[in-house]
């Protein structure tokens, strides 16, 4: 590549307006794409087999969760360090992180596989699945693991490719998998009669050549030229690719011991209601997912102006990385505004989509809408502050609001609250820490923008310093 093409990087000279429409909006057609994975999932198991084999999925998403969570370390690592160096017209660099993530990438999704498949039945018992629920959890997660490899290549490519200037076909892969996701799970389900291993086997189809798409465009990059040698593992760039994608790490394992702590104590409390634990289980399993689908949304365009903060502020052109942030923050918390008013108004309506059960599920499914979600709308908060703070290079403040909600927050409360109000306890906690956490993020990002912005000459020589360049 040429100094010319560095030089006339859109990133740094179009319109932030623009540039956050063409990478915000296929990012949030990508990460929508991802959670309807696990939505179609749950919409036609709930469908076909019932609210256990929902309850079973949801046993399952903690393991999703710690895959997830090396994927996006990898992988919004390297994407971040990828467009600080474009941003430092250092393209050689650039190419040492894409390559390295790749390499770090196969090395942990073989171990990953081998460590479910041998320990899946009692990590089912770990996060909370019933003697009801227990068989069809190894059911679901026996197939699932099997898909973990392409699983992590899907997530860490698209970051890649969307930090290299090209969105949309990073948008493009997703869709390929969901796409046939969705023609596929009515087929092995209602037709076959295959069950939660059919809406299983579904999604891993879908991710297997969601991953193959990704690997054909890989090798095409605009801004670097890979070699064998940008494969090859490096100190020092391993280390800031992990450095740099450790918040993401510390949410999403967060989060998989949230869920695990959360189905425990669902059973608990829910056996001591009028409930039961496995409604209990299976209500706020959905409800997760499909706020999940909205909160997508957000999160799509936190991440998807990520290349834009990083490359702006690596060139300096500090101006152009306030006006992406104001951008983000302001769209998605109006997002989740009106997410707030559909799931306080609506809730009966999406939670039949997920099939048709009894009366007191349909009860406590409301009740998980209408309190759990109570504060969604403060949830950009930490999500667009985090990415904030990772694209600019600094990983300990976006590494604290990454683990607020679930660990400072949401884990003590939960036992707090479920002590003294028992199942609607739980609820409450999810509430109260949405708030929290994003009234921290909002305080710490306040502190902290007069010294991100101002010590211009000597930041600059701390993040040379810290890339090792």
């Amino acid at each position: 590549m040429n100094h010319t093409t560095e030089m006339t990087n859109p990133l740094g000279t179009e319109k932030i307006g623009k540039l956050a429409i063409q990478y915000a909006v296929p990012s949030v057609i990508s990460l929508v794409i991802n959670s309807l994975y696990n939505m179609v999932d749950q919409v036609f198991i709930g469908q076909g087999v019932g609210y256990l084999g929902n309850a079973a999925t949801n046993v399952i998403m903690p393991m999703s969760l710690i895959v997830m969570a090396i994927a996006i370390m990898l992988g919004n690592g390297a994407s971040a360090f990828m467009s600080l160096q474009l941003g430092k017209k250092q393209p050689k660099e650039a190419a040492d992180g894409v390559g390295n993530m790749i390499t770090l990438s196969m090395i942990s999704s073989i171990l990953l596989l081998i460590l479910f498949e041998i320990f899946l039945e009692p990590l089912c018992t770990l996060f909370g699945a019933t003697p009801d629920v227990m068989p069809h959890a190894l059911d679901y997660g026996r197939i699932i693991v099997l898909g973990f490899p392409v699983f992590i290549i899907g997530i860490n490519f698209s970051n890649i490719i969307r930090a290299d200037g090209r969105p949309k076909s990073s948008m493009a892969g997703m869709l390929i998998g969901c796409i046939t996701n969705i023609i596929l799970d009515p087929i092995f389900i209602f037709v076959f009669h295959w069950g939660v291993k059919g809406a299983a086997l579904a999604t891993i189809i879908g991710q297997l050549l969601n991953a193959v798409f990704y690997i054909c465009c890989v090798f095409r990059f605009q801004t670097i030229k890979l070699s064998l040698q940008n494969f090859i593992l490096k100190g020092v760039v391993t280390r800031n690719i992990i450095s740099l994608g450790m918040s993401s790490f510390f949410s999403q394992i967060a989060a998989t011991l949230v869920i695990a702590i959360q189905n425990n104590l669902l059973v608990k409390y829910g056996a001591d209601s009028k409930y039961g634990s496995d409604i209990a289980l299976a209500a706020l399993g959905i409800t997760m997912k499909a706020s999940q689908l909205i909160t997508s949304i957000a999160m799509g365009i936190a991440t998807g102006i990520q290349p834009i903060l990083g490359y702006n502020y690596g060139s300096g052109q500090y101006d152009r990385v306030k006006k992406t942030f104001r951008l983000s923050l302001v769209s998605c918390t109006a997002i989740m505004v009106f997410a707030l008013f559909v799931f306080q108004v609506f809730p009966e309506s999406i939670i039949n989509l997920f099939g048709q059960e009894s009366e007191l599920y349909m009860e406590f499914a409301v009740k998980c809408f209408r309190i759990y979600l109570l504060f969604c709308f403060m949830i950009p908060s930490g999500m667009v502050i985090s990415i904030f703070f990772q694209s600019l290079g600094k990983p300990l403040p976006a590494l604290v609001i990454s683990l607020s909600r679930q660990i400072i927050f949401l884990i003590p409360a939960m036992f707090v609250f479920g002590a003294i109000w028992g199942i609607d306890g739980l609820l409450w906690a999810g509430a109260a820490a949405d708030m929290m956490s994003g009234i921290v993020a909002l305080l710490l990002v306040k502190l902290s923008w007069k010294k991100v912005f101002t010590e211009e000459p000597s930041q600059e020589a701390n993040v040379q310093e810290a890339m090792g360049y």
